[in-house]
């Protein structure tokens, strides 16, 4: 166990005092805490930033294709720039369906299933890159207030340790340690809160998203289904 003495009675309290206090084991716990909490609040920010424009593309891109505009126009405009969201779904099916057609698809039940999962495939990219880095969220959520309380247990008992060397049992000699162990809990605690509550906001927002690309994907489905019924009547005609 580390060798750690008791501040001097009526010692500084403030957090920054307290920190120079603690013990090594307790540092380290504290910092790691604490970089554990700014990296929490880049992924907040980053990823609140990235769902608005998200859900702004999302908007653009259902106006566009509820414009009226044709599927090969906007294919051809889609197929020339990045696309994220609802335009990769639609680009992953486009793309496959004059694949097939190029190559003279004979089976229409095969032709819905290769689209249907060209979009699946397509929504699962989307999803990963929407949820990424959650699971960090909610990793730092759970341990975080573990991880402090090792820290408070580990300078408690050093604490208590400086207490028995120094045989005396004076509040203005023990308080000192006692603060700089909580400390520990209470960077945790800072860490852990702002993680949980921005899973839960973050992972409802993922999930929204998601649903509104599914939807997309099922109704131009759908769309694609009667085109490649009419193409096939007007063959058999």
């Amino acid at each position: 166990m580390e060798s750690v003495t008791l501040a001097a009675p009526g010692g500084e309290l403030s957090i920054w005092a307290l920190f120079w206090q603690a013990g090594w084991v307790v540092k380290l716990v504290m910092i790691g805490l604490l970089v554990a909490s700014v990296w929490t609040w880049a992924i907040i920010v980053d990823k609140l930033i990235a769902y608005a424009r998200m859900r702004t593309a999302l908007n653009r891109f259902e106006k566009t294709f509820w414009s009226g505009q044709s599927l090969e126009e906007l294919y051809r405009a889609l197929s020339e720039r990045k696309t994220t969201g609802m335009g990769s779904i639609f680009v992953a099916a486009m793309r496959e369906w004059k694949k097939s057609f190029e190559k003279g698809a004979r089976s229409p039940i095969g032709l819905q299933t290769r689209i249907d999962r060209a979009m699946d495939l397509a929504l699962t990219r989307e999803m990963e890159r929407l949820e990424s880095r959650l699971g960090f969220l909610a990793s730092i959520g759970s341990a975080a207030p573990f991880i402090g309380l090792f820290g408070t247990v580990v300078g408690i008992m050093t604490s208590f340790q400086a207490i028995a060397g120094s045989k005396s049992t004076n509040l203005a000699v023990v308080a000192p340690g006692i603060a700089e162990a909580l400390l520990a809990t209470a960077i945790g605690l800072l860490a852990a809160i702002p993680a949980v509550i921005a899973y839960n906001k973050l992972s409802s927002d993922a999930s929204k998203l998601a649903g509104r690309m599914e939807g997309f994907a099922d109704e131009f489905s759908t769309i694609l289904s009667r085109q490649i019924d009419e193409k096939v009547a007007a063959k058999a005609a």
